[in-house]
């Protein structure tokens, strides 16, 4: 019997998406001859069943685009703005999927993905999700869809940022993609040679990061490229952070753990501007000037690399393999040059952090990189 595939877009759009799609589509067609078809604009579309079908003349010519052709969102199927009310629509999203006579559907996205899959597999849905964004941040999965071609835009930037930061003498605060993960702030910062690196998961110190643009001032160098990653904090702002979490999890009751989050989204809107602050902070104490570059939405636009490219055509063929075999509930994860299943389960609400034993972090401290912490060769 042909199998029926329905496949959506989520969360942030990423460079790779278009080709996974293509992937997915080219290999379930023409070596399997099964049917395909995608919903618009994430779970969204699938709940208002905004369907098209991906042919070979859709298909055609998306491998090097970059964003996804289906459009996507960030909607949670049980906790979508519909009018003015926030509804629970996955017992919609299960008619739509038996309606379009569908074998599995097939999610391509970030955390918040894996964990909406997760729900849709717990209804009774037969998924599959493929691992996208520039963040690398998806547990159990050697890279994610989208983060080589952020890293190779985000390096591409720092490089450019050395001329002007030479001619000028200035600090340049580079600020880079990534609230929780620092891989992408880490790969960027040791690839484009900068100067100071801070990650969400190594709180750092003010006074140290001033010191080591001091020294590099006395030795005779002038400038300093400072690159942090959003989510990157000061020891005294994550104890903060550690305590009012600590506190939502000991909330007896809906006033305390009300409170909590209240705690919580102070100290979250007390981040915002983290950048410039650091940069205002840095001249004082170094007396350089400072300039700052976020670059923002940047780092997710244009072609994808040849690498991600590669990575979303045979993790997307991956997919359509399991669905040949009828395995389902999985994260198609790469491993080395193959794929490994993962059980979703095992994927939803956990984050792949930077390891402080990591090589990269090793390679960074042996090459001079000062990760705003006190560190000691011994």
């Amino acid at each position: 019997m042909t199998k029926h595939i329905g496949i959506l877009t989520a969360g942030g759009d990423s460079p790779g998406l278009n080709a996974a799609i293509r992937g997915v589509g080219k290999a379930a067609q023409n070596f399997y001859g099964m049917h395909i078809i995608g919903f618009r604009d994430g779970f969204r579309g699938l709940v208002e069943n905004r369907v098209i079908r991906l042919d070979g003349e859709f298909l055609s010519g998306i491998l090097t685009t970059g964003g996804t052709v289906l459009g996507t969102s960030r909607d949670k199927p049980h906790k979508m703005q519909v009018g003015d009310k926030i509804l629970d629509m996955t017992d919609v999203i299960v008619k739509n999927y038996a309606d379009n006579h569908l074998d599995v559907l097939v999610c391509l996205g970030g955390g918040g993905t894996q964990k909406n899959s997760l729900r849709l597999k717990e209804k009774g849905l037969n998924i599959i999700t493929l691992p996208k964004t520039i963040d690398n941040d998806i547990a159990l999965t050697d890279t994610t869809i989208g983060f080589d071609t952020a890293l190779g835009i985000a390096t591409e930037a720092i490089d450019r940022l050395h001329s002007t930061a030479h001619s000028h003498h200035r600090i340049i605060v580079v600020e880079i993609m990534g609230h929780r993960a620092g891989w992408l702030a880490l790969g960027a910062g040791i690839s484009g040679g900068a100067d100071v690196i801070l990650i969400p998961e190594i709180p750092y110190q003010l006074d140290i990061v001033a010191d080591a643009i001091r020294k590099r001032v006395r030795s005779g160098k002038k400038f300093s490229i400072v690159v942090i990653a959003e989510g990157a904090m000061t020891r005294e702002h994550a104890k903060n952070v550690r305590a009012a979490t600590a506190s939502k999890h000991k909330a007896k009751d809906k006033s305390q753990k009300k409170d909590a989050l209240q705690g919580m989204a102070r100290l979250e809107a007390a981040h915002g501007n983290h950048a410039q602050r650091l940069a205002v902070q840095l001249e004082e104490l170094t007396g350089l000037e400072a300039r700052v570059t976020i670059l923002g939405h940047l780092q997710r636009g244009g072609t994808p690399s040849a690498a991600d490219r590669i990575l979303a055509t045979r993790l997307g063929s991956a997919c359509v393999d399991l669905i040949n075999k009828g395995k389902y509930g999985v994260l198609v994860a790469a491993r080395g040059d193959g794929v490994k299943t993962v059980q979703l389960e095992d994927v939803a609400g956990n984050r792949k952090l930077v390891p402080l034993e990591h090589a990269w972090i090793a390679t960074g401290r042996h090459v001079g990189v000062n990760l705003g912490d006190e560190f000691s060769r011994e």
